[in-house]
């Protein structure tokens, strides 16, 4: 069985990295706001 195949056909591993992606959103977004907050405070 191709391992390319399995991961595209697994709904577990669609599902599971579809969750990582929205993980790594969130975790992205909560960067850009502190980080914009931050450097409004400097100011």
């Amino acid at each position: 069985m191709n391992i390319v195949d399995m991961l595209l056909n697994d709904p577990v591993v669609i599902f599971s990295f579809a969750g990582l992606a929205i993980l790594l959103g969130i975790c992205a977004f909560y960067v850009y706001y502190f980080w914009a907050r931050i450097s409004e405070d400097e100011k």
